[in-house]
């Protein structure tokens, strides 16, 4: 046999390695085959591997002669030798076979591991600049982390003198509000003021130029005559509305605004509706109209009613909204309707205005005006609140005597209206008022109580 001829070539130590190189490349983890490969491989046994393939590839070929040594037994039959050698041939072909076959898958294992080798090697190398990388990257880092620690309390430094600046800035911010806010409350007191003296400058300009052109016109048709008795009447009535401009803007001042009067009015819609009253046929009169927050309210709510007032300035704000409105005295203007005529007569801050003998002709003549359930409403201040009765009263120059709420319910009682009753009205604020004993609860009554009242009667 071939590898008894040839010691070199041990078929079964090849078949051996590379059942151990199946085994590996089977077990193991190909990146860790590459690793122990690079480890073992060198290039002086990748040399000696080369070198056995060599030889057994060439003993895997079919012999055409027998070694020298052999010649002497065939030199005088050399066709016998080509006999033998066919012979020899023929007998290990298979074996040949074999031989060639493990050779070749020798070889290809060489290549694999060689090829293997190498890019293990390059792997290795990547690696290595890899580790290089990351330890450059890793001191970079360190550099960073010390560089930006320091940066960081550098900026949180800046951040904290900024806080600062930012504080004290919304210090000043603040301080410029309020002065803003205060400048800002004085100018709307300003306007307001400015406002007010426009409309009573306005209103009485208006009433000077009303008087000045009616004494031109009487003094064009007398002269060269001299006045009549009934021309200097028609000058001193008109010398009765001087005074027109003047509490106009005295109501703007100290009664409140128009709207202000508009929602506290609002309590008098129930009571209408209460009365059920029908007045598409008997209108509703409200004595004293003043600004008409009263009409108006009435007109939003279905109400038909009228206006009355002496006040020219009065009645041309209740004109330009609108509403109905006749100048004329209330007793005068009462007198000249008939009977039963009316569904309601109002009046609010009226009866304290007027006389004792006038005020009680006045509830005789709304009685009689009044058809049957008709209603009568009278709003007055409360002299009860100590504060009203003894300062807030007397605020304003046309007020007579106040009333007491018990006075008024008997004057209408007496005049003959039955289910009269008190309605107070605007008392002070919570704030205003103090707490603790009994004593505390009656202060508060007589001090902070209700500003106003009025008296509601019906007539049979």
């Amino acid at each position: 046999m071939i590898e008894t001829n040839n010691p070199k070539i041990d078929v079964n130590v090849l078949m051996q390695k590379v059942q151990e190189e199946v085994v590996k490349r089977r077990d193991f983890n190909p990146v860790e085959i590459a690793i122990s490969s690079m480890n073992t491989i060198t290039t002086t046994s990748i040399s000696q591997a080369e070198a056995q393939l060599s030889v057994a590839e060439t003993f895997s070929e079919v012999p055409t002669k027998f070694p020298d040594k052999f010649n002497f037994l065939f030199a005088v039959f050399k066709p016998l030798q080509k006999l033998v050698l066919k012979v020899y041939g023929f007998l290990f072909k298979k074996q040949r076979v074999v031989n060639s076959s493990l050779a070749q898958a020798l070889r290809i294992s060489l290549d694999i591991n060689q090829r293997l080798s190498q890019q293990v090697s390059t792997l290795q190398m990547q690696l290595n600049k890899l580790a290089d990388r990351v330890d450059s990257i890793d001191r970079q880092t360190a550099d960073i982390s010390i560089s930006a620690d320091e940066r960081l309390s550098i900026v949180d430094s800046r951040l904290a003198a900024t806080d600062e600046r930012f504080s004290a800035v919304d210090g000043h911010f603040s301080t410029m509000d309020s002065r803003f806010t205060t400048l800002d409350q004085k100018l709307s007191s300003t306007h307001e003021y400015y406002v007010r003296n426009e409309n009573y400058i306005k209103d009485d300009l208006t009433q000077q130029k009303r008087l000045i052109t009616l004494f031109l016109e009487e003094a064009r048709r007398r002269l060269p005559e001299p006045f009549e008795q009934e021309q200097l009447q028609v000058f001193e009535n008109e010398g009765k509305h001087q005074l027109d401009a003047f509490y106009v803007a005295f109501e703007d001042y100290f009664r409140g605004s128009y709207q202000d009067i508009s929602n506290r009015l609002k309590v008098y819609l129930p009571v209408l509706e209460h009365a059920k009253l029908d007045t598409s046929n008997f209108p509703i009169l409200d004595i004293g109209c003043g600004r008409g927050e009263w009409l108006e309210l009435l007109q939003k709510s279905g109400y038909a009613a009228k206006g009355l007032d002496i006040n020219r300035v009065m009645l041309d704000r209740c004109r330009s909204k609108g509403l109905e409105v006749i100048e004329a005295d209330a007793l005068v203007h009462l007198k000249s309707l008939p009977a039963q005529s009316l569904s309601a007569v109002t009046g609010f801050h009226i009866i304290e205005h007027l006389p004792l003998v006038e005020l009680i002709t006045l509830f005789q003549e709304i009685l009689r005006v009044l058809k049957s359930d008709g209603l009568i409403i009278m709003e007055t201040p409360n002299p009860q609140n100590v504060l009203v009765g003894s300062n807030n009263f007397y605020m304003d120059p046309t007020h007579l005597n106040p009333l007491p709420s018990p006075l008024a319910k008997f004057m209408l009682e007496n005049a003959g209206y039955q289910a009269v009753e008190i309605m107070n009205l605007n008392a002070y604020a919570d704030s205003f008022k103090v707490s603790g004993s009994e004593i505390a609860n009656r202060f508060n009554d007589y001090f902070y109580g209700p500003q106003d009242y009025a008296v509601i009667g019906y007539k049979p």
